[in-house]
């Protein structure tokens, strides 16, 4: 066995050594490597700055926390009902129908309040610099109908604690990290149920910190369509009405699309997508158009229950040089979420890069009348109302 193993890493070193040493691209391998490291070297550089600052920020604001809660602070009664007002909009979807009044720290509160939010309002108005009572005279409802004041508005979370954040700050992301490491480790040193969890529970969590991520986006359950949004503009030298005009019959997107095997068009602007993804599989969905604004605005999304679900908005902007710039935006929840994606990447589908290069297509069929390394399509046939308008014109 251990004969097998030295010479399997013996094979595995001479490959490399070979690898390495071509003289035909060796050289220029191993420069690239040297780039490579370099790069990645500056960035982590950069990126312990980041973390260094804000664990020195972080740190300071927690040492005057601490401080101003052991020092009782005087503060003037406008000032105070000021900071009320402003913890209320956070915690509170109708802070208008609440009247604060402070005097000497001691902050009244009147009008009227959902009940579900009281419970929430309460504490977090207590915790405001500078509240040294609180006299609650709320009136609570049940329910927005019931009061004028309360009607309309947005429910509001309140401050997210930390690491339930959407987004974690530099120093949050490293301890997740590390945190992750470690509980994969234990897990994976340990056997059974307990050393499973541990050990996928730590890959998620470092997943998590890594990608800056949430857990729905990461594994694509509960994410809907916005699981990862691509987002691409472009300026072709043609004029809007022609552009619109391709985008609008969705069957000329297997024209510059190489990831789409055809788009059949339907009834109420619903359309059947044929696509092949990764590693040769294929999928099937029905979208229907959900916005549609001649030369301005077109935008779709898949029907609900299907596989891959997407959504699209594209808008149309005419440029001073008589060409339209197209900014689109593309948001899909692939299988298993960003950890999908990510594997989709290692098998050669990186869909950001595919996007760049199907919009270069574009930009050359409609301007030249040819996609690169595709077909070779007329302008005529990409635009049949322009072939019929031409036809006009002549008799």
């Amino acid at each position: 066995m251990k004969a097998a193993l030295w010479g399997i890493g013996g094979a595995g070193l001479g490959l490399g050594l070979m690898y390495w040493a071509d003289p035909r691209s060796g050289r220029w391998r191993r420069s690239h490597l040297q780039g490579k490291a370099v790069h990645a070297a500056h960035e982590a550089g950069d990126a312990m700055g980041i973390v260094a600052r804000d664990l020195s920020q972080r740190s300071r604001g927690l040492y005057f926390e601490q401080r101003r809660k052991l020092k009782r602070e005087s503060v003037e009664d406008f000032i105070l009902e000021e900071r009320v007002r402003s913890a209320l909009g956070r915690v509170c979807s109708h802070p208008s129908a609440v009247r604060v009044a402070a005097r000497d720290g001691l902050v009244k509160l009147e009008g009227v309040i959902l009940r579900d939010e009281l419970r929430r309002v309460l504490p977090r108005i207590a915790k405001v610099p500078g509240v040294l009572g609180l006299d609650n005279q709320l009136i609570p409802h049940a329910d927005g109908a019931s009061h004028p004041a309360l009607q309309g508005g947005h429910m509001r979370t309140g401050e997210a604690r930390i690491f339930r954040q959407e987004h974690w700050s530099p120093s949050e992301r490293l301890f997740g990290v590390l945190g992750g490491l470690a509980m994969t480790a234990w897990g994976l040193g340990r056997r059974g149920f307990s050393g499973t969890v541990a050990a996928l529970g730590g890959a998620l969590l470092g997943a998590r910190a890594y990608t800056n991520m949430g857990v729905k986006q990461l594994t694509g359950v509960g994410a809907g369509r916005r699981g990862i949004t691509l987002h691409k503009d472009i300026t072709v030298n043609a004029p809007v009405e022609e552009v619109f005009a391709f985008w609008r019959e969705m069957q000329n997107f297997p024209r510059f699309m190489t990831h789409v095997d055809e788009v059949i068009p339907g009834a109420q602007g619903r359309s059947h997508w044929k696509v092949r993804g990764p590693a040769g599989l294929h999928f099937e969905w029905d979208a229907v158009v959900t916005k549609f604004e001649p030369n301005r605005v077109l935008a779709w999304k898949s029907v609900e229950g299907t596989a891959v679900e997407n959504l699209g908005v594209i808008h149309f902007e005419p440029t001073a040089g008589g060409g339209t710039r197209v900014d689109i935006r593309m948001a899909y929840n692939p299988p298993a979420g960003a950890i999908g994606h990510a594997f989709a990447k290692l098998l050669g589908a990186d869909p950001k890069k595919q996007m760049d290069d199907d919009l270069l297509r574009f930009k050359s069929l409609l301007e030249r009348g040819r996609a690169t390394g595709r077909e070779t399509v007329t302008r005529e046939q990409l635009s049949p109302r322009r072939m019929e308008r031409r036809d006009t014109t002549t008799h």
